[in-house]
């Protein structure tokens, strides 16, 4: 197994006419924090890294109905976990099996939280815990994993930069479904343009907990740099969002001398105008720290080095 130091690491992408996370208990509107920033939820960056894991070849745990592996026709997560791995585990061996089998458990890790079903709970090492039917009691197993995620955050408020436009939705009627219904009014909603950023990291004390590796390590960076690859739908058309920077920082060493929090503000990135249209309108500096050289990713040569 290729040994893993602690990493951090930085993405800065763009919006450009895109809805990149709606609030479903705001009308679907771009999410926004109470300083009017614009939000990504760090579930949905997550969703949008297994999805490219999974277009790399990846196995994945927690598939998304739309973006499933062709053959896998399980109905839940429970399914998958008893499909995959079998039945009646105890604690470890669920722990080890899933690990080795799903990348996204052993990096992001999951809880497997399901009601007994009645009978026998395995516990590990021959002891054994009654159920009763009813299901009441519950087998929970959780694993931590490695790869934190925060949410990302615009760089300047975006409600004066998000447009909502009204359209019209039509479904077919009752019956053999030919007779078209009555149109029904709808809104949409876009960022007509901003720069997010968010921050991650890799804890080497989980990940040889959970055996992630640095061929692991490898494959979340390449994904990062491609991260809205095939990502289009109807609020985020192709084109849409798009990374601009990645710095992925490498510590050689599993207790480094620089912190996290220190780390990433290090990265800062500000507006070169008052009124930003794209991605030349910012500058992304980047401050050198005393003995950590980062790799980036800056296909338009926006960092400059302090």
């Amino acid at each position: 197994m290729e040994t893993l130091n602690k990493i951090d690491f930085a993405v800065v992408f763009s919006v450009q006419g895109a809805n990149p996370n709606g609030d479903p208990l705001n009308g679907n509107r771009p999410r926004i924090n109470y300083d009017g920033m614009g939000e990504l939820s760090d579930v949905c960056i997550k969703r949008k890294i297994r999805n490219r894991l999974m277009e790399n070849g990846e196995n994945i745990f927690v598939q998304s109905d739309d973006n499933r592996r062709e053959g896998d026709n399980y109905g839940s997560l429970r399914e998958r976990q008893e499909g995959e791995l079998g039945k009646d585990l105890d604690e470890k061996s669920l722990r080890e099996k899933a690990c080795a089998k799903w990348i996204d458990v052993r990096a992001f890790g999951q809880l497997f939280a399901y009601k007994a079903k009645g009978g026998k709970v395995k516990k590990g090492k021959g002891k054994e815990e009654e159920s009763g039917e009813s299901g009441s009691d519950a087998v929970s197993v959780g694993i931590r994993g490695p790869v934190s995620i925060h949410p990302a955050f615009s760089v300047l408020p975006i409600a004066d930069r998000t447009t909502s436009i009204q359209i019209t939705k039509s479904v077919s009627g009752e019956g053999d479904g030919k007779k078209r219904a009555s149109d029904t009014m709808g809104m949409k909603h876009r960022v007509d343009h901003g720069m997010y950023y968010f921050y991650g990291a890799i804890n080497p004390q989980l990940a040889e907990k959970t055996k992630f590796d640095g061929k692991d390590a490898s494959e979340i960076k390449k994904v990062l740099e491609h991260l809205f690859d095939n990502d289009a739908s109807s609020a985020r058309p192709e084109g849409s969002m798009e990374v601009v920077t990645v710095v992925w920082w490498d510590h050689k060493a599993k207790n480094p001398k620089h912190n996290s929090a220190a780390v990433h503000r290090s990265l800062t990135v500000t507006p070169k105008t008052d009124s930003p249209k794209g991605i030349h309108d910012y500058a992304v500096n980047l401050k050198k720290l005393e003995g950590l050289s980062p790799e980036t990713y800056d296909p338009y040569n926006l960092i400059v080095a302090k």
